[in-house]
């Protein structure tokens, strides 16, 4: 069994809308084949709290102007950590960069085939890492400037 053209449909418009609003590493995974309650996850990411919001509130938008659906269940808002929109026959994570590195989803779920997104999605892959780098150096430059040791 592989996810429906209904769910591909659905991925395809929650992908382009998270990247969009500039969300990191994004991939989905056709998981119909392991699971019964669902066809597809998306998994996404960003460097902050708000930008996760940001990014679920464009996803949950998006599917409902474009395609006319809403989430049957929305999970994470208090502490925008890792909000999950559940809309039955996809589920959509979108985590903050250190829970996303923590939990690893995609090791969970690398055995599932990945669907093919819209560019701008795959475009995404790796902004993760560089982003963290950005800011490691960043840190390193500030402390640099107080007069301190970087080590």
């Amino acid at each position: 069994m592989t996810a429906t053209d209904r769910s591909i449909e659905l991925i395809n418009v929650a992908a382009q809308a998270a990247a969009d609003k500039l969300a990191h590493d994004i991939i989905a995974y056709d998981v119909s084949d392991v699971l019964s309650i669902t066809d597809a996850f998306l998994l996404a990411s960003a460097p902050n709290d708000r930008q996760v919001k940001s990014i679920v509130d464009e996803i949950e938008e998006r599917l409902s102007k474009d395609l006319g659906v809403k989430p049957v269940r929305r999970e994470g808002d208090r502490d925008a950590r890792w909000i999950l929109l559940d809309y039955v026959d996809i589920v959509v994570h979108v985590q903050h960069s250190e829970e996303r590195v923590f939990y690893a989803l995609e090791r969970l779920w690398k055995d599932c085939p990945e669907l093919d997104l819209p560019e701008e999605a795959k475009a995404t892959r790796g902004k993760g890492a560089e982003h963290a780098k950005g800011e490691e150096a960043a840190a390193a430059e500030d402390i640099r400037e107080l007069g301190g040791e970087v080590l």
